[in-house]
């Protein structure tokens, strides 16, 4: 098996969570939260990875990927959020914004 025991993966993972959902929760920056966001998918990855070495299977990995490719699509979707909110009000601030519409 490996050097490292899972223990140590979980318990990377579980910080990288926590300084992602601190990074959501403290944060008004759009793009931090974007940040924050691969933060906490990355913390999911770790786990996905070393479940799946530890048990001697490729499903993790498989899913790791997926979670990448969810990434990918969320950073895309946030870019133009954010690009559409400083367009509008020339700030990324999230709590400038009151109405969906305006």
């Amino acid at each position: 098996m490996s050097a490292v025991p899972i223990e140590y993966y979980v318990l990377l993972s579980m910080a990288l969570f926590c300084v992602g959902l601190f990074g959501i929760l403290t944060r008004r920056n759009a793009l931090l939260f974007l940040m924050s966001v691969e933060i906490m998918l990355n913390a999911a990855n770790v786990n996905l990875i070393a479940f799946a070495f530890y048990h001697g299977n490729l499903t993790g990995q498989v899913f790791a990927l997926f979670t990448m490719a969810l990434a990918a699509a969320e950073v895309a979707v946030g870019l133009g959020i954010i690009m559409v909110l400083y367009r509008n009000f020339r700030d990324v601030d999230v709590t400038v914004p009151s109405a969906m519409r305006w």
